[in-house]
């Protein structure tokens, strides 16, 4: 695990860093080859530059917030951005973790992504990047 990111961790209390840390462990595990850092003060993981998934302490909970998830079309992600197309659950216990849920979640966010890397330089304007042959490009 990053050492930024276990230091996040470590700083929650109990029951937070119990969810942080299998979060982070199954992040990892299933995004290996993505980069990972603390990125605006949480935990972020990133495929080629482009925010994927990250989490952070809120007063719900831990947020698990996927950057493209509106697109994913699972229920359980229903907090959604008002902005942007990402998507979050809440948890408050590392019992309310579904594994199974997460994986096939973080298999999409691999699939289904939108151009966060460029929204500055685009101005705001959020593009839809597509698997083009193994590289990214914007639709």
């Amino acid at each position: 695990m990053n050492s930024e990111i276990k230091k996040y961790n470590e700083e929650q209390i109990e029951d937070d860093k119990l969810v942080c840390d299998r979060l982070a462990n199954i992040i990892a595990s299933e995004l290996n080859d993505a980069e990972n850092k603390i990125w605006h003060a949480h935990p972020v993981w990133f495929l080629d530059n482009n925010p994927i998934v990250g989490y952070s302490k809120q007063k719900k909970g831990i947020r698990l917030m996927f950057w493209s998830g509106a697109d994913f079309e699972e229920s359980r992600l229903n907090v959604l951005g008002k902005r942007f197309k990402d998507a979050s659950i809440f948890y408050t216990n590392v019992s309310e973790i579904d594994i199974n849920n997460l994986k096939r979640w973080l298999k999409k966010s691999r699939e289904i992504q939108w151009d966060y890397k460029n929204l500055v330089k685009k101005k705001g304007k959020l593009d839809k990047l597509t698997k083009d042959e193994g590289n990214q490009r914007t639709q």
